[in-house]
């Protein structure tokens, strides 16, 4: 009982974190740093899903006080873990949101400019991620070295696909609320997703918004939501089901340098409704 308490504790306060913190610091994101055109030409704020990590934080921490109080119990190894990732992973992608260079695309593209001796903030979040995944894997792999790298590719590799997908209003989000669906169904009720579960919760509270064109999760909530899933699946599953992950995981990552998901996307009936659902029709 406690497990599903503890679960449905972390989705609550990320949903209710997520709807107090969006609107108090709208006026934050309104400032000329943070707005870009869409493709409707209105401008929008955009690494707004900065707000995932705060959310996190702050649930994060009354979930440890709450567990301190003997009201819960919370496997706190994991929840601080999650914590890390999400904050590590989301200032990567603000770095990339506010000052990116968009003439440098893709791996091949960031790769091109680093032997030109440049450094893109692109391939700093490649390299970043890199290194931030093997530390937040480094607690469940028990210093098994290919079961790490492995656990940190699917972390890195999982943050670069949901960049992806970050394309259109809403799709990201719909698309890791679909993802999450067979992480819970395998997992089953584990409290090491409170993490997960509060940004979870904290997007469902973004979602609306996002659909109606007032905010980007941008990059920046792009690589907490791949992370945080990837993570999921680290803390919950046997390796050998993670390497199945991987593998599908880098296969789309691959696949991306060459086809795009968009255009897919609009050439497959069911995929252009569900991608299209609850947004703004297109403009006249």
């Amino acid at each position: 009982m406690n497990d599903a308490v503890v679960l449905a504790l972390a989705f609550g306060l990320g949903a209710t974190g997520g709807a107090l913190a969006w609107p108090m610091l709208a006026r934050v994101f309104s400032a000329p740093l943070f707005l870009r055109t869409n493709v409707r030409g209105a401008e929008v704020p955009v690494a707004v899903g900065m707000v995932l990590p705060v959310v996190l934080l702050a649930a994060g921490a009354s979930l440890v006080l709450l567990d301190a109080g003997d009201l819960v119990q919370v496997p706190q190894g994991a929840l601080a873990v999650s914590v890390l990732a999400a904050a590590g992973f989301g200032l990567l992608g603000l770095f990339d949101d506010l000052a990116g260079d968009r003439e440098a695309q893709g791996f091949r593209g960031h790769l091109s400019a680093l032997r030109s001796r440049q450094l893109t903030t692109g391939a700093v979040k490649l390299f970043g991620g890199g290194a931030l995944a093997v530390l937040v894997a480094a607690p469940t792999a028990r210093e098994r070295f290919w079961v790490l790298l492995a656990d940190a590719a699917l972390i890195a590799l999982s943050a670069n696909l949901a960049n992806l997908f970050d394309r259109a209003p809403g799709r990201l989000a719909k698309v890791s609320l679909l993802a999450a669906v067979p992480i819970v169904v395998v997992a089953g009720i584990d409290p090491d997703l409170a993490g997960p579960a509060v940004v979870l919760g904290t997007l469902v509270a973004l979602l609306v918004p996002d659909l109606r064109e007032r905010l980007m999760l941008g990059d920046t909530g792009a690589n907490v939501l791949g992370a945080t899933l990837a993570l999921a699946v680290v803390l919950t599953t046997a390796p050998s089901t993670r390497v199945v992950v991987l593998v599908v995981v880098a296969a789309l990552n691959l696949l991306s340098e060459r086809v795009s998901f968009s255009r897919v996307i609009q050439q497959v009936g069911p995929l252009r409704w569900f991608d299209a659902l609850g947004r703004l029709p297109p403009a006249g």
